[in-house]
């Protein structure tokens, strides 16, 4: 149950998403920047921020698998298994994204998150469309691991900075699993 400070929370981030605009926030796993996937100019924007090639892909977060379903042709029986048994943060890279802009498409897949029980799943809930991930840092900086280690020059760009106790459990701080699966259901393991 989200109380109303996180409610305000939550609307203003899904204002700033809806018009584009880019947000600072924790994530399941580090501190993210994000932005509407669907919106090819915000992702600009997470690029730019981030001084980082736009040829190295961003990770979506979604709410769950009916969401994923509208992004990707088939979520194959082992990612079913894999995002219902998982006990740790997990990204799973899939074949043949679908209604996404290319500027998030690499080598025709895309890597997706689908987060657990927090207070972003809410955001992401009412949101109803997936938001980018990429850490929190500029490219080839070390990742933050906390609001205060985030480089200013981030903190300035962004539109909008979501609390760090928005988070009702705390983060991890390290990245997620990264699992490759194809449709024969064969998995790859990326990062452990």
């Amino acid at each position: 149950m989200i109380n109303h400070n996180q409610n305000n929370i939550i609307q203003k981030s899904i204002e700033v998403l809806n018009s584009g605009g880019t947000i600072l926030y924790p994530t399941d796993t580090v501190w993210g920047i994000g932005c509407d996937a669907t919106n090819p100019q915000a992702i600009k924007k997470i690029y730019s921020i981030k001084k980082r090639s736009s040829e190295k892909p961003l990770i979506l977060l979604m709410n769950n698998i009916d969401l994923l379903l509208n992004y990707v042709k088939t979520v194959p029986k082992i990612a079913h298994k894999i995002i219902n048994t998982a006990s740790k943060p997990t990204t799973i890279i899939y074949n043949n994204p679908i209604n996404l802009p290319n500027i998030l498409i690499h080598q025709n897949t895309i890597a997706v998150r689908i987060i657990q029980d927090s207070n972003l799943k809410e955001l992401l809930n009412i949101f109803a469309k997936p938001i980018t991930s990429t850490s929190a840092n500029i490219s080839g900086n070390k990742t933050p691991d906390k609001l205060e280690n985030i480089d200013n020059d981030i903190k300035n760009t962004v539109d909008y900075i979501i609390p760090e106790s928005f988070m009702r459990k705390s983060a991890v701080n390290k990245v997620s699993k990264l699992i490759k699966v194809s449709d024969n259901s064969h998995i790859e393991i990326i990062r452990n």
